[in-house]
């Protein structure tokens, strides 16, 4: 996990995106394309490639399908809140401050790290 932003639901996802990549820029030296679904479109395309130099790619789910369908990058992401929503503590918002939410999201995402490292038995 390169950077983590939780913030209140009365800040739009592109503009919390923007909390999330400013600490990034120049940090992340490999990094071209960054994917992501409709509710960052908008400004932000041209705001990430002005300011951080990468290209933001907006996924969308195809409007003739109808019924779920795995949409290709997006799944990526429902996967790691999956694995998120495994976590009790995770599972609702129990959190008082924001710092006390990303420090659960990055114990849980060093807990899920440590297993895979874990020696076949």
């Amino acid at each position: 996990m390169h950077g983590l932003a939780v913030h209140p639901a009365n800040v739009q996802d592109r503009d919390g995106a923007k909390l999330l990549l400013e600490p990034l820029i120049g940090k992340l030296p490999r990094l071209e394309r960054l994917w992501a679904d409709g509710g960052y479109g908008g400004h932000l395309v041209e705001w990430v490639a002005e300011h951080c130099g990468w290209t933001l790619e907006i996924v969308s789910k195809d409007p003739a399908t109808t019924g779920f369908r795995v949409v290709p990058k997006r799944w990526i992401v429902e996967r790691t809140f999956s694995w998120l929503g495994k976590c009790r503590r995770l599972s609702k918002d129990y959190e008082h401050l924001v710092t006390s939410s990303e420090a659960m999201i990055r114990l849980a995402m060093i807990g899920l790290m440590v297993r895979r490292l874990r020696p076949a038995s």
